[in-house]
């Protein structure tokens, strides 16, 4: 059957359970709801009759629309942090309703670890997402003193570091290129600076950002495992205002305040390290040494009318280290265009073009120079349509031109020639359909259906290799010509059981397909990682993962505690055959082993939202192994992503409303690895012997960090902070690394040295507002 017909049968199926009796007696009461002070859109505000017998949320850009009965109406508009807005409202007519909310000062020293309805982990479908906002990532400690999306993920149930101080993350025992990370809706392929111990995220371009481990839904794909998708502040369309900080080894600086006011706003927002000017200054380094990394986050926000809106907004970010005639670069390029429109009070759209690109880069300076990358060009089409109180359907379709570069070596030395592998092309299509459907007032379906589809383009051929990776047959392709393709059926379904007003149990289940790939042989990842797509000779990757869990709620909403379980099967994971060169490797598809993987595990989370006290504790218990053959004998063995137990607790207490303090404790079982189990004699050589992959742990991880936070006098025209951070508090010296050598003082013995890149680290930083 046609792919088009497939979608058109998806749709209409869909139609058929939402299209319910609309009687001529009812109107639906639309618009969106704002912040009064900035006029940016809220996300999540929930919009509630008295009788809470129906209500809704306000989605990405803050709109809602609410279908009910004709006659007199009391609307409450309710968001955390922010005073409740009341509205009585005589419904005759369909009415569209611009709310302003106003913030609630009494609350603006908590630190809220969701801006969401306070029961929404009961009511919602939605299981193993959670949303964060920047009140909760402010008041945490880090590293270097920079507030940091990626490291404070980490801190949840199920999502784990890979490297001690570095940006990679593990879901649910994925890799880290199964991880879609998406920044206003633009892909980010390499999301860290200064070789992963900075994220690419500036804190204060940052109004929210979501992240989703299981029952992903169905406008999601393209990765295997999690999605996490942040979204840019709007501007402030109101005044005039701007931000900063100034820290040990990083500035930073926004600016933001309206174009046209309440019609067009902008925001910019600069971040650069300057480790290289310090150093400069000290006659530490030569001064063409360059050690520095910079970012910029820029938006406008244009409000057409009622019916439209347009945003555009970019990022670029680049790291710069280079000694004399050695050195090295790589970034990030994002731009996002999106229309917002409204058809009618019920029917939501959002037009989206994308700009995606990451690139590296090595100068070896008369030696010649190195690069590689991936580009993206994106047409994406979403719309959401409030069909009634018991239904909200989601469809669109995404489309992907993707090119990859998988590296090029050009010599300076004419005598040589260089080396240069082909680069790819492929177009990756997606459409999908979705409903959220409450049957009951305890019962509610989340149900949809993504169809994929992939195909890589020539110029270029398709290779086959024996097993000794010797090539026995090459077909050619021209340019346009379809070298290969693959399919992919992704459906999605969660169910949430409401027990009753305090506990709820669901259930979800998705399906995965991924079709690009990241050529590492570092499990924490590295700027010079190369993405490719999947091959005639390498499969996309599938994933199947069943949840299920158990959520409470005590004293009020105030604490929060849920259970939840897992399993994932994994089919066509990659693994490399030993000794595999990935650099500039021309037939790095023959070292490439498919097989299966399996991953399960309990997660536990327990947090307080409200009051001066408040944080989480959260605890994984896990296991994630594969069994590919050619590796380990064909037998299954532990993943480097691979971690029993994974802990942390997370507080922070406002002793005044000036003076707070937090502090996490982490401890995470060791990753596994292979280390060698003997030593043998060739040729008067002493030469390792490996035998199971993976075999060996690295010792088990711990530290606590701390900070305090110092608010100035408010009242004052400029209002400014302090943050003062010890990382790593009790100086435990944690293994980055294990290396085997000879003993020096008896060549006979091999011993093993642990590095460890941080003790105690102490930073500060001062930010301020105007």
């Amino acid at each position: 059957m046609h792919y088009t017909h497939k979608i058109g049968l998806l749709i209409s199926f869909l139609c058929f359970f939402v299209i319910s009796s609309n009687a001529q007696n009812k109107h639906t009461i639309s618009g969106e709801v704002l912040d009064a002070a900035t006029g940016e859109a809220l996300i999540g505000v929930t919009v509630y009759t008295a009788d809470k017998t129906v209500g809704t949320m306000t989605n990405t850009y803050g709109f809602y629309s609410l279908t009910l009965p004709a006659k007199e109406q009391t609307i409450y508009y309710s968001f955390v942090g922010y005073q409740t807005q009341k509205r009585e409202i005589k419904l005759t007519s369909n009415q569209n309703i611009k709310i302003e909310l106003v913030v609630n000062k009494t609350a603006l020293n908590e630190v809220v670890i969701s801006a969401e309805k306070k029961d929404k982990n009961i009511t919602s479908s939605q299981m193993s997402g959670e949303k964060l906002d920047m009140k909760t990532i402010d008041k945490l400690p880090v590293l270097f003193g920079e507030r940091d999306v990626l490291k404070t993920i980490q801190l949840l149930p199920g999502i784990s570091t890979v490297s001690e101080g570095g940006n990679g993350f593990s879901v649910r025992g994925g890799s880290i290129d199964q991880n879609l990370i998406l920044l206003d809706e633009a892909p980010v392929y390499s999301a860290s600076h200064l070789m992963g111990f900075f994220s690419v995220f500036n804190s204060d371009a940052i109004k929210g950002m979501t992240v989703y481990k299981s029952g992903i839904p169905a406008n999601y794909g393209g990765r295997a495992a999690s999605v996490l998708d942040i979204t840019m502040r709007d501007g402030n369309m109101k005044t005039f205002q701007g931000s900063g900080g100034i820290g040990l080894l990083a500035s930073r600086l926004t600016l933001e305040g309206p174009i046209i006011k309440d019609k067009m706003s902008f925001i910019v927002s600069g971040r650069r390290s300057y480790a290289d000017l310090m150093a400069k200054a000290a006659n530490q380094v030569s001064g063409d040494t360059k050690m520095y990394f910079y970012d910029l986050n820029a938006k406008l926000n244009y409000k057409i009318n009622d019916n439209n809106r347009l945003y555009l907004s970019g990022y670029f970010g680049k790291d710069d280290f280079g000694f004399e005639d050695l050195g090295m670069d790589w970034g990030n390029t994002t731009a996002t265009l999106r229309w917002n429109h409204l058809f009618s009070s019920q029917l939501f759209s959002n037009t989206t073009a994308l700009y995606s690109e990451y690139d590296y880069g090595f100068n070896f300076g008369d030696n010649g120079s190195m690069s590689s990358g991936i580009k993206d060009v994106s047409l994406k089409q979403d719309f959401t349509w409030y069909a009634n109180p018991q239904n909200t359907t989601k469809f669109g379709f995404n489309t992907t031109y993707h090119t990859f570069y998988p590296g090029e070596f050009l010599f300076e030395d004419n005598s040589i020639s260089d080396i240069k592998i082909p680069e790819k092309q492929a177009l990756e299509t997606s459409v999908y359909a979705s409903n959220e459907q409450k049957l009951n007032q305890k019962l509610v379906f989340d149900y949809g259906l993504r169809l994929s589809m992939f195909n890589q383009f020539g110029p270029g051929e398709n290779v086959t290799y024996n097993s000794n990776n010797n090539i026995i047959n090459e077909e050619l392709y021209g340019k346009g010509e379809v070298m290969q393709s693959y399919y992919g059926f992704e459906p999605r379904l969660g169910i949430n059981y409401l027990m009753n007003s305090k506990s709820s149990l669901k259930l979800s289940y998705n399906r995965m397909v991924q079709y690009l790939h990241l050529m590492s042989n570092s499990t924490s990842g590295q700027p010079t990682d190369t993405w490719m797509p999947s091959t005639f000779n390498i499969e996309p990757t599938t994933v199947n993962q069943y949840s299920v869990g158990f959520f409470r709620n005590f004293m009020d909403n105030s604490f929060e505690f849920s259970i939840e379980s897992y399993y994932k099967t994994m089919n066509n994971i990659s693994d490399y055959k030993d000794g595999t060169q990935v650099m500039l490797n021309e037939d790095i598809e023959s070292y490439i082993l498919q097989g299966e993987g399996r991953s399960y595990g309990l997660e536990f989370y327990l947090k307080k939202k409200y009051g001066d006290f408040t944080g989480w504790i959260s605890y994984t218990l896990s296991n994630t192994d594969n069994k590919i053959e050619g590796i380990n004998n064909g037998e299954w063995y532990d993943s480097s992503y691979d971690k029993t137990h994974d802990v942390s607790i997370v507080s922070s207490y406002q002793f005044t409303p000036r003076v707070s303090i937090s502090a996490n404790w982490i401890f995470y079982t060791g990753n596994a690895v292979t280390f060698p189990s003997g030593k043998y004699d060739f040729d008067g050589h002493q030469v390792p012997y490996y035998t199971e992959r993976n075999g060996y742990r690295m010792p088990n991880y711990h530290r606590v960090d701390l900070n305090i936070h110092l608010e100035g006098n408010k009242n004052k025209r400029i209002q400014s902070s302090w943050d003062f951070s010890l990382y790593n508090l009790y100086n435990r010296m944690n293994a980055y690394t294990i290396n085997f050598r000879e003993s020096e003082t008896n060549p006979n013995v091999t011993e093993a040295v642990k590095l460890s890149l941080f003790g105690i680290v102490p930073s500060v930083t001062w930010n301020f507002k105007f």
